[in-house]
């Protein structure tokens, strides 16, 4: 025969068997337990922590509160000072100090300092917000870079583009950046301001302080402050 030992834990859930769906849940249940506590302990806000899930590769910084039924996955790393919360997903992303992120998804992305997200928007891969820009609403970004202060405050989808520092995109908003073969990027300004409800049809530059009006559907490149209207767009004095 072969000899047998025991071997001793100080720890009586590390022993426990797992024989179905039912013992597997409840051994899931008592890891995410722990890894709050240890956070909570460690100066992070959670507000009922039974609702939120937290994988073990995620670290939060001090005063940071976490709210209800919040999902934090993969290798996420939030910085201090923010509010995540009710109802946020963020996987794998980088989100820095003092940034909101309300009812909204992040995924592969970046937020840095003093951003703020959401109602129900969804920063898809490669999305990267520098500090101070603010999305509001039903706003989608996806492998696009917003810079310093900019905005887009309602619905929308920035797909593929740049986005200048200070820029105010208006609600409806579209980079139209696929033609049913190829992909297209869209150069936004600093400083311009995109009226609501327009186009702009890749790949095509709006320079500094443009400006396009209202449902605009731009197809050409705008100088620096120069002025779009209308569809297609045309150039107007200003």
């Amino acid at each position: 025969g072969e000899l047998v030992s025991a071997l001793r834990s100080d720890d009586p859930v590390e022993v426990l068997g797992v024989n179905n769906r039912v013992e597997l849940a409840n051994l899931e249940d008592i890891k995410r337990g722990r890894i709050r506590e240890r956070l909570m302990l460690n100066g992070v806000t959670i507000s009922d922590p039974t609702s939120v899930m937290i994988d073990e590769g995620v670290t939060i910084g001090q005063d940071t509160m976490i709210l209800p039924n919040t999902m934090l996955l993969g290798n996420t790393a939030i910085g201090s000072g923010c509010e995540i919360g009710p109802g946020s997903v963020v996987r794998d992303s980088a989100i820095g100090d003092d940034c909101k992120i309300t009812s909204s998804a992040v995924e592969e992305a970046v937020m840095e300092s003093s951003v703020d997200i959401g109602p129900f928007s969804h920063l898809r891969p490669g999305a990267y917000l520098e500090s101070g820009v603010h999305i509001g609403n039903y706003v989608e970004v996806k492998e696009s870079r917003f810079e310093a202060g900019a905005v887009m405050g309602h619905f929308g989808y920035i797909g593929d583009a740049s986005i200048g520092s200070n820029a105010n995109v208006g609600a409806g908003t579209v980079t139209c950046n696929y033609d049913g073969k190829d992909k297209h990027r869209c150069v936004v300004g600093k400083d311009a301001f995109v009226g609501c409800d327009t186009m702009l049809v890749a790949p095509v530059t709006l320079g500094a302080g443009a400006v396009t009006g209202a449902g605009a559907v731009v197809t050409k490149d705008v100088p620096p402050a120069g002025l779009v209207v209308g569809v297609p767009a045309k150039m107007l004095p200003r």
